[in-house]
């Protein structure tokens, strides 16, 4: 579903929105209307995040959202539940550190991918770490979306890429998840860089937050990932992450 999404998008001349959930944050309930909410404010794709005690490449808006949902309860299994019971018309990522997967069984990835999940990143297994949990995550059903950093040199680039299935997810800047007023001035140069050895869709996420930055990245990439903006808007209210959401959509159409 993830091929297909980028290819319908491609053909259009448009960018891909990427909009980042919290399971189970603010609650359940909450969380279910901003799933459906986002989709119809013009997401393309969501992510939604499995909450973990130890987020550790997470801010602090992010980590308060996990907190909040592990409190109420929330598993991964919980996320699985929520992704059913939405029943929404754009592909879903499941975003998860390896621990909840592993903790979850064998099996998770089919039953991720029977309750309608059609992709998988985990935050902390890159390229090359275990190639056998790897090689299980490539012969699942869901496309394993891969990691590239900042700092990546080319070679390694290449490597991710020919490892990755759906699109790469390029962080813009380094340290954790965030909001901040300027993107990376490389940001533009490891955009190029990945380009030139990578045939999948390029999202670029971490500090993507405003109508300017969506303007700005969607010109150079495939798409953007926001997740901490939204995430504190749905705080506040579904409704306004939601308008958050159109206008970041709003503005990502004007980078065609």
């Amino acid at each position: 579903m993830l091929s297909k999404r980028f290819a319908s998008l491609r053909a259009a001349g448009r960018r891909a929105l990427v909009c980042y959930v919290t399971a189970g944050h603010p609650d359940r309930a909450r969380c279910l209307d901003l799933m459906r909410g986002l989709a119809d404010a013009g997401a393309d794709v969501l992510e939604i995040g499995v909450p973990f005690s130890d987020p550790v490449a997470d801010g602090p808006v992010i980590q308060a959202s996990s907190q909040q949902a592990l409190e109420q309860g929330m598993t991964l299994d919980g996320a699985l539940g929520l992704v059913a019971e939405a029943k929404l018309d754009i592909p879903v990522v499941l975003f998860s550190y390896l621990n909840p997967i592993i903790a979850a069984g064998p099996r998770v990835l089919e039953r991720a991918h029977d309750a309608g999940v059609s992709g998988v990143l985990v935050t902390d297994l890159p390229v090359g770490a275990d190639a056998e949990r790897e090689a299980w995550f490539g012969a699942g059903p869901l496309d394993f979306v891969r990691l590239v950093a900042p700092t990546t040199p080319r070679d390694r680039m290449a490597e991710i890429a020919r490892h990755g299935r759906g699109f790469v997810y390029l962080i813009s800047r380094l340290g954790v998840t965030g909001m901040h007023a300027e993107l990376a001035s490389t940001l533009p140069a490891s955009i190029a860089t990945l380009r030139s050895v990578c045939s999948l869709p390029i999202c670029v996420g971490f500090g993507i937050s405003t109508p300017e930055h969506a303007r700005t990245v969607g010109a150079l990439a495939d798409g953007i990932v926001v997740g901490s903006a939204i995430v504190q808007a749905a705080g506040r209210s579904v409704s306004e992450a939601a308008a958050l959401t159109r206008t970041l959509r709003a503005a990502l159409d004007e980078a065609r």
